[in-house]
C-alpha cells in the first residue's frame, strides 16, 4: 500500500481521515463537512477539507483498489453525457455485473476511439478477458471490440444495459450538490476517487441478510482503517 503521512498538519489524523471519508462516502460538499465537523467541536475550514481530499485522497483510492477481489467476468459499459466548463463531454464507465466500478474515463468524443480507450482500461489492470459485455446500442462500442479483437459475447439493449445505467445515479447526485464540474481533469479524479470508495462501502443490502450486512460493513471499515492508518 501507498504510505500515508500526516506530518506537519495542524490536526490530529484521525480528524483528517474522518473528514475526508465524509467527504468521499456521501454525498456531502467540503462546507457541509465543515458543518458536521463544528457540530462535534472540530473548527475546520471547508477549504482545509479541500485540500485533505486532493492530497490524501489518491493514494487512499489507490490502496483500497488493491484489496479489491476479482471482478466478475460480465462486464457492463456505458455512457452518459456531462456538462464541464460549458462544454459537452462524456463520461464513459465500465462495470461487472455486481456494480463494481472498473473505469472511469472523461472523454470529448463518443465514438469508436474512446470506447476502445473504455475497453482496453480495465483489460490491463483486471488481467483477464470478460467473458461477456453488455452494453447500449451505440454503435461504436462494435467497432472497438472487433478492432481489439474481443470473443467475448457482446449484447446490447438498453434494459439489459441496466447496471450501468443505475451506477451513474451516485455521479449525478454528486454532480448536483457541487454544481457541475470546473475541468475534465478535476472531474477525472473527483470521479476515480468516489468509485473507489464506492466500490468499498456498496454492500447491496437489499440483497443480504442483517447479520451479513453487518459482517461486509465492518469489512469495509476495516478496509479504510488499514488504507488511511498513518505511516
Amino acid at each position: 500500500m501507498l504510505p500515508l503521512s500526516y506530518a506537519r498538519h495542524q490536526f490530529p489524523p484521525p480528524f483528517i481521515r474522518h473528514a475526508i471519508w465524509l467527504n468521499l462516502r456521501f454525498t456531502l460538499s467540503y462546507r457541509d463537512v465543515e458543518e458536521l465537523l463544528a457540530e462535534r467541536g472540530v473548527e475546520v475550514s471547508y477549504e482545509t477539507v479541500r485540500r485533505w481530499v486532493l492530497k490524501f485522497g489518491p493514494a487512499i483510492a489507490c490502496n483500497l483498489r488493491r484489496l479489491r477481489p476479482k471482478p466478475s467476468p460480465r462486464w457492463h459499459l456505458d455512457e452518459m453525457a456531462v456538462r464541464i466548463d460549458g462544454q459537452l463531454m462524456h463520461l464513459w464507465r465500465a462495470v461487472d455485473d455486481e456494480g463494481e466500478v472498473l473505469e472511469l474515463l472523461i472523454q470529448r468524443r463518443r465514438d469508436k476511439a474512446a470506447a476502445g480507450k473504455l475497453m482496453r482500461k480495465p483489460l490491463r489492470k483486471q488481467g483477464f478477458v470478460p467473458t461477456q459485455v453488455t452494453t447500449d446500442q451505440l454503435r461504436s462500442y462494435g467497432a472497438a471490440f472487433r478492432e481489439l479483437g474481443l470473443s467475448a459475447r457482446h449484447e446490447q439493449g438498453r434494459r439489459k444495459n441496466n447496471r450501468a445505467e443505475v451506477s451513474h445515479q451516485p455521479v449525478r447526485r454528486r454532480e448536483r450538490k457541487i454544481q457541475r464540474f470546473n475541468s475534465p481533469g478535476s472531474a477525472q479524479r473527483f470521479a476515480s476517487l468516489h468509485a473507489a470508495v464506492y466500490n468499498t462501502f456498496f454492500l447491496q443490502r437489499h440483497l443480504i441478510s442483517r447479520r451479513t450486512l453487518r459482517s461486509f460493513r465492518a469489512q469495509a471499515i476495516a478496509d479504510w482503517q488499514a488504507t488511511t492508518a498513518a505511516v
